[in-house]
């Protein structure tokens, strides 16, 4: 099969060294974000702890570290919101910790890595398309991120499944998708309101409770960005 997909960083870790591309999708909230700030200008390097070692990253990239949204401030508001990114003045440089996106990144490395969003699936679907990836000699793997039960495992994610479905299937010219990517493009195919799914979803539903409900209406922009992000020298950029 050239296009397959899988969920979390385990499936990047196994799916990526067969794959000449792995297109990370995490809708709420890293790869919007990305794209936000790729959009702004920024070279986006992303980490996957949020812990001290981040600040140090950060200072050796010579980069802004964006912060919990709790603590972002009136001098600092650089954070993985979206939202909060879109209003604030973009640095060049900008390190994004993420535990899921980022590690799924991190995993990926050896390939191109491409980070998609439900405000990017047009984009980034003629991207590859254009590129070849997809095909038998370029094979392709697109990677849900999913989000985090309260012992670390894996939860499933409708979000990242909508956005990884919606770029399968805006996939064109010969290829061949495993079962599981044909599933995920088939249930994008099959949503009738995938905005009205968004704001609905478990994580969607979570960032209302956390104050943050600007984060899924940033989200909730389907094909509103052209931008396709893309990591070179550990920094996701504009594609060329």
């Amino acid at each position: 099969m050239t296009v397959s997909f899988g969920w979390g960083p385990v499936a990047a870790r196994v799916l990526a060294p067969s794959a000449a591309c792995v297109v990370v999708v995490d809708v709420l909230s890293f790869t919007t974000a990305v794209g936000v700030a790729v959009e702004g200008g920024a070279a986006v390097y992303p980490y996957r702890w949020r812990d001290a070692t981040a600040e140090a990253y950060a200072h050796q990239q010579n980069a802004v570290l964006a912060v919990g949204r709790s603590e972002a401030t009136a001098t600092h508001p650089w954070t993985l919101s979206a939202a909060a990114l879109r209003a604030a003045p973009m640095p060049p440089r900008l390190v994004l910790p993420s535990p899921n996106g980022s590690t799924i990144a991190a995993e990926a490395a050896d390939a191109t890595v491409v980070a998609a969003s439900l405000r990017n699936h047009s984009a980034v679907a003629r991207w590859l398309t254009d590129r070849g990836y997809g095909s038998a000699e370029r094979p392709l793997a697109v990677i849900a991120s999913g989000e985090r039960w309260p012992d670390g495992s894996l939860r499933p994610a409708l979000e990242d499944l909508l956005g990884a479905g919606a770029v399968l299937a805006g996939l064109v010219g010969p290829h061949t998708l495993t079962p599981e990517a044909t599933a995920a493009a088939t249930l994008w195919s099959a949503t009738e309101d995938p905005v009205a799914a968004l704001h609905g979803c478990d994580s969607g539903r979570e960032l209302y409770e956390y104050g943050f409900p600007q984060d899924v209406a940033v989200a909730a922009e389907v094909d509103s960005s052209t931008a396709v992000p893309v990591l070179v020298d550990g920094a996701f950029q504009e594609a060329p």
